[in-house]
């Protein structure tokens, strides 16, 4: 090899890891974004009087926007390229911040949800883009492990957005427990929203510069685009429509139990806390699924992607059986454990439960990024058509809380709702036992021939 050879490969070597660290953090950005959803909810509810259902709007109105949003991001991809799709992206969310900011002024729930969906809009581009990205830059046979390392860093976004959200949004004295909801306790809450969604703004706006001081080495780094692809081809793949079908449900899952988790948790008949230390207890909900995904990226090194796919699917089924037939606890001894994490925490009676309920998230952990890849792998359509479906399945996390919140409101009880997510997660089982006998190829943007 000349020595221009090995410059020109150094330097390529070089841009492929500065684009891996940029993906990562883009990972982070929109996991913290997003889940401020759960204590988000909580506000509304409380500030607007809001039924279950209405309350999980916040969920619907966000994720919507993954089926609205997917196929048309898909084809801005294959247009215009990975580093102008990531401008944009956050582009999207910053002027969703500035929407919900106006409407916390404004005091108006409507605006809260068009924020929210705007918002949505910039991380589906983003995710249309990052996903099969993070997933090319590298060796084929390691694409699992490379999306589930960035997806251990979107847990700890995840965990921080909840422990963030859980600080800023939920300290008012609104969610004191028998508080008299005023006007003047509505107008504090609602300024926390501003708050913290300014903050963001303002800090995604500065993000903004950066990528485009860098672009070029993400252009050079990413896979080729530049030609027009429907997103729609990848209706016509059979394994494209199998993982979107398992994304949607995963997702669905995923989302109707974290947005509901605070509640769960607070209810007198499960751990009795405020809004505010629930609120904290849901950041292990995340904090699981990132321990999960920094194993699962280690384990996906000795252990085929389905067998793991597999293996966590039955953890879930098993931990929702368990929420679901589990007797409520009387108060003992157990109130201690919850002392230790929350210094003031009364009398717990639903402590199995509810550590259960916070555990799904350690199987929740390699679920999407494992369907992605075995779904890329598999899948006959150009990948980013591919992934313009997939990300498009998101759209599950609009449908199932407002299921969630639906059996409960039928039933009155928050533990019955699990079924909802528990039929989910066997789907995603079947998923990974059919998966094992697919043929798979090289993802890239090309048709696979043959599948």
């Amino acid at each position: 090899m000349t020595d221009a050879a090995i410059t020109k490969t150094t330097a390529k070597g070089g841009g492929v890891k500065l684009a891996v660290v940029y993906v990562t953090c883009l990972f982070f950005i929109w996991a913290l974004v997003t889940n401020l959803l759960d204590p988000l909810l909580k506000t509304m509810m409380t500030v607007f009087t809001l039924t279950p259902v209405e309350a999980n709007l916040t969920g619907s109105a966000f994720f919507i926007a993954y089926g609205l949003m997917s196929m048309p991001s898909a084809a801005f991809l294959s247009k215009f390229g990975y580093a102008r799709s990531v401008m944009v992206g956050l582009g999207g969310i910053v002027a969703g911040c500035f929407i919900a900011v106006a409407a916390a002024k404004l005091h108006t729930y409507g605006l809260v949800l068009t924020g929210l969906f705007v918002m949505a809009s910039g991380i589906t581009l983003l995710q249309v883009a990052a996903n099969p990205l993070i997933a090319s830059l590298g060796k084929p046979e390691d694409s699992s492990f490379r999306l589930n390392l960035s997806q251990a860093f979107n847990s700890l976004g995840a965990a921080c957005g909840l422990w963030f959200g859980a600080n800023f949004l939920l300290k008012g004295d609104i969610f004191a427990k028998d508080a008299v909801i005023t006007d003047a306790l509505r107008e504090q809450a609602l300024g926390f929203v501003s708050n913290v969604y300014m903050a963001i703004g303002i800090g995604l706006a500065l993000f903004i510069l950066l990528i485009f001081m860098v672009r070029q080495k993400i252009t050079d780094a990413a896979p080729k685009t530049g030609n027009l692809v429907s997103p729609l081809s990848a209706l016509n793949s059979k394994w494209a429509n199998l993982g979107a079908i398992g994304i949607f449900l995963y997702v669905g899952a995923e989302v109707a139990i974290s947005l509901n988790l605070i509640r769960f948790l607070e209810h007198s008949h499960v751990l009795n806390v405020t809004a505010e230390q629930a609120g904290k207890l849901t950041t292990f909900y995340m904090v699981f699924a990132m321990i999960g995904r920094f194993a699962g990226s280690a384990l996906l090194k000795v252990v085929k992607d389905y067998v793991l796919l597999a293996l966590v699917a039955v953890g879930a089924i098993a931990l929702c059986l368990l929420v679901i037939f589990t007797k409520d606890m009387t108060p003992s001894a157990h109130t201690g454990t919850i002392n230790l994490l929350l210094a003031s925490a009364p009398v717990t009676t639903g402590l199995i439960p509810a550590f259960a309920a916070l555990l799904i998230g350690l199987f929740n952990s390699i679920m999407l990024p494992t369907i992605f890849t075995l779904t890329l792998q598999r899948s006959s359509a150009p990948t980013s058509a591919t992934s313009g479906l997939l990300c498009m399945a998101i759209v599950g996390g609009a449908a199932l809380p407002l299921i969630f919140g639906a059996i409960e409101q039928a039933t009155g009880s928050r533990a019955l709702a699990f079924a909802a997510p528990l039929l989910c997660y066997v789907y995603v089982l079947w998923f990974a036992l059919v998966a094992k006998k697919a043929p798979t190829h090289e993802i890239q943007e090309g048709v696979a021939a043959g599948h």
